[in-house]
């Protein structure tokens, strides 16, 4: 695993390369990260330091600029201060169960594929109550196809338990979820 972060936009600027994770970008020397070059692995990058805000799905590839990495945010804070690698991404499949309730109560659906839209494969609302990830890495997306606020769900945090849509990440504030794709590098 290993990604290549830069202070400035289209890989300008200083440069770091890291193989594990880094909690506080500010502690490497640098004020924020502008662009990214992922040469291996699957990443999730945060807004803020110590793993907190929203979270930013990087797989293997380049990411010039804020727009390449964000899926497309309402918002544009334009911060990236931590990161660390998602180990289960290199899983040969991945199998996630998504339930209607908090707690796994009430309808569920397995999935271990790509989903575009959820509401297209028959779950008939924007909102999900809880998730088990069994194996592999998923990101979960607020809007359709792939838009929106990022989700990165593994089966080794909480041990793929996921019982409160406010378990998916400190800067959750819903439970809509429109899209989910499956992590691979």
């Amino acid at each position: 695993m290993q990604v290549t972060v830069f202070e400035q936009e289209h890989f300008q600027g200083k440069c770091l390369e890291f193989t594990s994770e880094c909690c506080n970008i500010h502690d490497c020397g640098l004020d924020n990260i502008r662009s990214i070059r992922v040469e291996s692995g699957a990443w999730v990058g945060f807004e803020h330091h110590d793993f907190q805000g929203q979270q930013f799905i990087l797989e293997r590839g380049e990411y010039p600029n804020w727009d390449a990495y964000s899926g497309s945010l309402a918002y544009h804070t334009e911060r990236f201060m931590s990161f660390r690698p998602i180990y289960c991404a290199s899983h040969q499949s991945s199998h996630m169960m998504i339930f209607e309730r908090e707690n796994f109560m009430g309808r569920c659906t397995n999935l271990c594929d790509d989903y575009p839209s959820l509401q297209a494969m028959g779950w008939s609302m924007p909102e999900v109550g809880s998730m088990h990830v069994q194996s592999g890495a998923f990101v979960c997306y607020e809007y359709p196809g792939y838009r929106g606020q990022q989700y990165i769900m593994e089966c080794e945090r909480h041990s793929g338990d996921y019982q409160c849509w406010k378990n998916w990440g400190s800067h959750c504030q819903t439970p809509k979820i429109q899209s989910i794709r499956r992590i691979r590098h």
